[in-house]
């Protein structure tokens, strides 16, 4: 299974519509959502999004993305429950 790439930072880009912390747009979300998505589609979209991002917010969506596939939390997740 491959866990969303969704970091729980949800605010939409109004020039690119891509996500600020995610780099997915609205339909990608949809396309994540479907049981019927196959891995193969979720892995070449997380190599998308990655291109889509730049400098500190790359870092910052690895860091994030890595410690929800290790702790299944997002950073920005675990930083509101302290």
């Amino acid at each position: 299974m491959i866990i969303s790439p969704c970091i729980s930072i949800c605010k939409t880009d109004p020039v690119t519509g891509y996500c600020y912390g995610c780099g997915r747009n609205n339909n990608e979300k949809k396309i994540w959502k479907d049981p019927n998505t196959n891995d193969d589609w979720k892995k070449e979209n997380l190599e998308e999004i990655q291109k889509r991002l730049k400098g500190w917010q790359l870092e910052s969506f690895r860091e994030s993305y890595e410690h929800k596939i290790n702790k299944g939390i997002s950073l920005y997740k675990k930083d509101l429950k302290k």
